[in-house]
């Protein structure tokens, strides 16, 4: 089981900071993980039958009739507030079921989401000079992963949190949105390939290993993709870290995106001025 030294909270604090993520080994109990895997299966057979057989997650938790009591045992897992009260030197709170998700596996087809940098790259109409004046503020864009079976699915390009885009990033996606791989009409090996070159194709790109157990803490500020095969098991609990300042980011930056899309401000491109040279 997790134990923490004072040698081990600083190797935390410095990736964090470094990388923009951090992993948390062993940190849920078998017997919760058991729990929130049945609680998991439930909510798999309502997503797939609300969504389709390629839905890739549920949220958030209290949108579904499913055990919500392993869900609420893991928000408050002492372990899990110690952990983060050694990250943060400031008030946090866990988000909530309304707010919780579960990521899953396809049951039919691999598939991956764009490269994105949560917020600015999947919100249409986002605010981009708003978000660029605050994507180092680290009491907004915490997020978290939690696998409950073994999770390779997540990518990420390491310290890309802790600045804007580079030559090579915007040479490999100039145009916003962005690029997403092309899927239609392939087989199912080809369909997998095509989501493994996508995801290799960032420079700079790593994949995220966990375990069951494991609780990644990372910046979604960074460049990040979720890849998803169907034949591997996934129940990876997706959740936020909140403050009073991100509670308030996520009211009033979706309601100013969509006062800008009434307004035909669709997608801005961060890197126009720099394209533009």
């Amino acid at each position: 089981m997790f134990q923490f030294s004072d040698k081990s909270s600083d190797k935390h604090i410095e990736e964090f900071h470094r990388q923009g993520f951090t992993v948390f080994r062993n940190i849920v109990p078998a017997k919760l993980i058991d729990e929130l895997r049945d609680a998991c299966d439930q909510g798999v057979e309502l997503a797939r039958a609300k969504d389709g057989e390629n839905a890739q997650r549920f949220q958030p938790i209290s949108a579904y009739e499913i055990n919500q009591k392993p869900f609420e045992e893991f928000q408050n897992l002492p372990e899990i507030q110690d952990a983060l009260a050694r990250i943060f030197d400031f008030p946090f709170e866990m988000s909530g079921l309304d707010v919780l998700g579960v990521l899953l596996e396809p049951a039919k087809d691999a598939w991956c989401t764009q490269w994105h940098r949560d917020w600015r790259d999947n919100i249409s109409g986002l605010d981009i000079e708003a978000w660029e004046a605050q994507y180092r503020n680290l009491q907004l864009f915490n997020q978290v992963n939690c696998a409950l079976y073994e999770d390779s699915c997540t990518w990420v390009v390491p310290g890309s949190h802790l600045r804007l885009d580079t030559a090579e990033e915007v040479t490999r996606f100039p145009a916003r949105p962005v690029e997403s791989p092309q899927l239609e009409g392939l087989s199912a090996a080809q369909l997998e390939l095509a989501c493994l070159e996508y995801c290799q194709s960032m420079p700079g790109a790593t994949r995220l290993f966990l375990n069951a157990g494991d609780y990644c803490l990372y910046r979604n500020s960074l460049w990040h993709l979720g890849n998803y095969i169907p034949y591997r098991k996934r129940a990876t609990l997706h959740d936020g870290i909140m403050t009073t300042a991100f509670r308030e980011y996520f009211t009033t930056a979706p309601k100013i995106a969509a006062e800008r899309r009434d307004r035909g401000i669709l997608w801005q491109n961060p890197n126009a001025a720099r394209l533009a040279v």
